[in-house]
């Protein structure tokens, strides 16, 4: 049974490594694993994705109300254009990627893989395009780092920044982009895991540890969000790069030991 301060720490780490380049599906996995909830059921996933996507609606009311009142303007496309091949991917290797998160056999190495493209993309040298300026090429080159980050480890937002920053984005253009994306992003994770919500037959977690997730998840996305964004302006990237080494190496460490 997940308790309500278990879910409480669960949505911290999902809001919080959800917007920083640092991986929420594989800090989610290592949540759970140390909780000993591997099997904490999918209502939990979807209520603390929702929690995110919360935050990212508060954070954005301006500009998703402006999309949905005149859907036919260029970054409706953009968007599309940079969440195509995500959706392509995952429908076609969903059973694979799938087994692939439950084992967790490549967290390590991901992180470190995180890292050097983290790395990589602070030595880059950044442009000064900002949303007006990008091409639907750029935005295919976007997407398609998302759909690398399909691997639990791999960062979403951390790849997709450093796809802007490639395409010749601002720093703080590439987060604003990457977060915006992350908006059908993660409404899609939500509707591909509600289609097994009502087969589900797992009941670890009651109502109130449920909303506590739900709630931290969207504060402290909000917070991560705003945070990161104001981060970018005058800090690198390359912090994040450092520690999910770390991490990494701990969990490659710990995996070979048989400890993890």
């Amino acid at each position: 049974m997940v308790s309500w301060l278990e879910a409480f720490i669960l949505g911290i780490i999902q809001g919080l490594t959800e917007f920083l380049p640092i991986s929420s599906t594989g800090h989610l996995y290592i949540g759970r694993h140390l909780f000993g909830l591997d099997d904490a059921g999918l209502f939990l996933d979807t209520m603390l994705h929702i929690g995110t996507l919360l935050a990212i609606i508060v954070v954005y009311k301006e500009v998703l109300l402006s999309l949905l009142k005149n859907p036919f303007q260029r970054l409706t496309l953009l968007l599309i254009v940079a969440t195509l091949p995500a959706v392509i991917v995952g429908l076609l290797f969903e059973d694979y990627f799938e087994a692939i998160s439950k084992s967790g056999v490549t967290l390590g190495w991901e992180f470190l893989i995180t890292g050097c493209l983290l790395y990589w993309g602070d030595k880059w040298k950044e442009g000064k395009k900002e949303i007006e300026d990008l091409s639907m090429k750029d935005a295919a080159i976007i997407g398609s780092f998302q759909a690398a980050a399909i691997f639990p480890a791999l960062s979403r937002s951390g790849l997709t920044i450093v796809a802007g920053l490639f395409t010749g984005l601002k720093k703080e253009t590439a987060a604003y982009f990457s977060f915006l994306l992350a908006t059908p992003a993660i409404l899609g994770g939500i509707i591909l895991q509600g289609r097994y919500l009502f087969v589900e037959t797992n009941t670890t977690i009651g109502l109130f540890p449920l909303l506590i997730g739900t709630l931290a998840s969207c504060l402290v996305g909000y917070l991560a969000i705003v945070g990161m964004i104001h981060y970018l302006k005058t800090r690198p990237l390359r912090y994040f790069a450092y520690y999910v080494w770390i991490l990494g190496v701990f969990i490659l460490l710990f995996q070979w030991f048989g400890i993890f």
